[in-house]
């Protein structure tokens, strides 16, 4: 796809979702740049936010579908790379928020409320706002969106409680959310990691140099589709949970649910969900590169290829010291990079897979849903009055 001309990408309708995949190794380092801009005015807000009250500051990253996913996959890392001394960090989706506010926000605790959103155009995502107001006594607003038009972005802009930070590259005009979700996850991470700016910048770059190589290895990729399958499993642990949540919805939207997917935690998928695994599914599991977590995401590598229950069993990792008899996609002549930066590139090979099986099963990648019933941004939600 990579190699296709424009002519031929918009033949196969899928002419802006190949390119929003390709560029986002600049737009990480666009992300790294915006968040070197308003590094000031991030701190400054922090601060205000922390004198809300005593104790640690309630963070709740919140975002429907991809956007919710971005919570969930920088959260485990931050809980252990950001400061939990001063913040909380809790991925509770919009849609979570607006449906039942008792049962996930408490009033009584000083919080900010991380919005990821592309367009900021969503009912919930304006929904989860006005609750948040209504209920939480003392609550300030991180609104990181792709649009600066968007509802999310005009409403807040004369808020003293917001403050709202525009990767507007990242406003992906495809179907899927790509580089939108990749660059407010790392944008969230860079914002609350505790590590220097020249750390963060060495693994931004570097994340950067391992984007390129995914798109380079398109060939290989490729391979890994081969042969007759319709199922597709991703697996993962810590942070690579909320990526395998990701990554198994780019298939199914790319696909319009043409291939079935699955995801789960590599210890959680023996208890009842690996019964969706048969001999026409692709099960693959992202590798952690902390040696503990690195042993469980293999040995349900080693399990699943050993049962000989799959097609293919696919390991996507960084750290190639690690042998079994499945296949796998490899960054080799990297430094190791911490989940939270890594979950990026990772991604991109998910991206990809998604983008090509759209193709192989004879769908359009930029415009997926032929009925029209699901959408870019989504619609036929209703919002319901709701009184503290």
């Amino acid at each position: 796809m990579f190699e296709k001309t424009s002519e031929e990408l918009h033949e196969i309708g899928g002419y802006n979702t190949t390119v929003e995949i390709k560029q986002q190794p600049e737009l990480w380092l666009d992300t790294l740049n915006i968040y070197r801009e308003n590094l000031e005015a991030i701190e400054s807000f922090l601060a205000d936010a922390r004198a809300m009250g005593e104790g640690r500051l309630s963070v709740v990253f919140t975002g429907a579908g991809t956007s919710d996913y971005v919570g969930d996959t920088c959260a485990p890392y931050l809980r252990h790379a950001g400061d939990t001394k001063l913040y909380d960090f809790k991925p509770i989706a919009t849609t979570d928020i607006v449906s039942a506010p008792r049962d996930f926000l408490n009033p009584d605790v000083p919080t900010v409320l991380v919005s990821f959103a592309r367009s900021g155009n969503s009912p919930e995502s304006l929904a989860a706002v006005q609750v948040a107001k209504t209920f939480v006594k003392n609550v300030k607003f991180i609104n990181l969106t792709c649009a600066p038009e968007g509802k999310l972005a005009v409403e807040s802009a004369d808020d003293p409680n917001a403050l709202t930070i525009l990767i507007p590259r990242a406003n992906d005009k495809g179907f899927a959310m790509t580089g939108s979700y990749s660059c407010m996850t790392l944008l969230s991470t860079l914002i609350f990691d505790t590590a220097s700016l020249e750390q963060k910048t060495a693994w931004v770059e570097q994340a950067a140099k391992m984007g390129e190589d995914v798109v380079a290895r398109e060939a290989e990729i490729a391979e890994f589709l081969s042969g007759d399958f319709n199922r597709v499993t991703y697996l993962g642990s810590g942070s690579f949970v909320g990526l395998a949540q990701e990554a198994q919805l780019k298939i199914l939207e790319l696909a319009h649910g043409l291939v079935a997917t699955s995801w789960d935690s590599c210890m959680g998928y023996r208890h009842g969900p690996k019964s969706f695994v048969d001999d026409k599914t692709l099960v693959f599991v992202y590798m952690s590169n902390d040696e503990y977590t690195r042993q469980y995401d293999l040995d349900i590598l080693n399990e699943i290829n050993g049962d000989q229950i799959a097609a293919k069993t696919i390991a996507i990792q960084q750290d190639g010291s690690t042998k079994f008899d499945g296949k796998a996609f490899t960054f080799s002549g990297f430094d190791a990079l911490p989940e939270g930066y890594l979950a990026l590139p990772f991604v991109m090979v998910a991206q990809v897979i998604s983008l090509l099986n759209s193709v192989r099963v004879g769908n359009t990648p930029d415009t997926p849903s032929p009925s029209g019933t699901v959408n870019r941004v989504v619609k036929g939600v209703t919002i319901h009055p709701f009184e503290a």
